[in-house]
């Protein structure tokens, strides 16, 4: 298995409630993309849904937090004895003339490692590669397409570009932190699919000017002092010390393709059997959020979590396990 997020837990119980000989190989911390998440964020779902392995998640919470979901997956690690290695990233995926697929990756301090295997699991997530704007300046180091800890706006001017989930959350943690908050999004207004215990909140915030915002309307260009937009009123700078571009991410299909893997071009989502999970390579399967592309909001903690039975049981009956 590659990566150490929900689904890929949920594949490495499955993986050895069958005798199966794994591997869970993770580039980053445990569940690395919840690392991404604001640090105050508050899942849309309950804590059954959040569930994997059938271990129960308990919360004094209708919805949990990022920090119980953090506890509750080193629970299932350690109830489980997953075999997980961290800081240890996939850097070649190959498929050999006899089958068998080649892992090469690069443990931290210890040089590289090389792993045969007969089948591969990718639960690589999707919040690797952000979508870009494509607009100069959006490499300056007061840049960020993830957002982490709201203090460092603190008396600041900060920039929020995006109108769903994460802007809003980003933006009402920035204001209550001391910055000076502005949102900047294509839309007519924040999206409705926004969680409906923040939609009221973003939306009050902005109609009593607490937190401004530039709808319709759209960055045109970074500098090191401000956000320059161009939208209804025409162009202008908005000062800006701290700028969140928060607007979505998508799959890293490299290790897919080395592997020769098809992949659907306009979505960045891999080829895939819906019923096993497996790609158009033999005994190469993806789960998870990575399953998606850029569609990424299809799926969810509650829906991935089932895709690593599925493909760990597609495996053990052609090994007759």
């Amino acid at each position: 298995m590659i990566g150490a997020g929900p689904a890929g837990l949920a594949a490495g119980i499955a993986a050895g409630q069958r005798t199966l000989t794994y591997v869970v190989l993770e580039q980053g911390a445990l569940v690395n993309s919840l690392m991404h998440y604001p640090p105050a964020m508050v899942f849309f779902t309950t804590p059954e849904l959040m569930e994997i392995g059938g271990l129960p998640f308990v919360s004094p919470n209708d919805k949990p937090g990022r920090l119980e979901a953090l506890r509750y997956y080193r629970r299932v690690t350690e109830t489980y004895k997953l075999d997980v290695r961290f800081e240890e990233p996939v850097t070649s995926l190959t498929r050999g003339a006899d089958g068998l697929f080649v892992v090469t990756s690069s443990p931290r301090n210890r040089g590289t490692a090389v792993r045969r295997a007969t089948s591969v699991v990718l639960a690589t997530g999707a919040y690797d590669i952000p979508n870009p704007l494509g607009v100069p300046g959006e490499d300056l180091p007061h840049v960020s397409h993830f957002f982490k800890e709201p203090h460092l706006g603190f008396r600041r001017d900060v920039v929020v570009v995006g109108g769903k989930n994460s802007a809003a959350e980003a933006a009402l943690e920035l204001y209550r932190a001391g910055a000076r908050v502005t949102i900047v999004h294509r839309g007519p207004g924040m999206a409705e699919s926004i969680k409906y215990w923040v939609k009221p909140d973003i939306d009050n915030r902005i109609k009593e000017g607490t937190i401004r915002a530039h709808f319709s309307s759209s960055v045109t260009a970074i500098t090191p002092e401000s956000v320059r937009v161009s939208g209804p009123s025409g162009a202008l700078d908005i000062p800006a010390d701290q700028v969140y571009l928060m607007t979505g991410y998508r799959a890293d299909t490299t290790l897919l393709r080395a592997a020769g893997a098809a992949v659907d071009e306009p979505v960045f989502a891999p080829v895939h059997d819906e019923s096993t999970f497996e790609t158009t390579v033999p005994n190469l399967f993806v789960i998870g959020a990575c399953v998606a592309g850029k569609q990424s909001g299809k799926i969810f903690i509650e829906n991935g979590r089932f895709h690593g039975e599925v493909a760990i049981r597609t495996i053990a009956e052609r090994l007759g396990k």
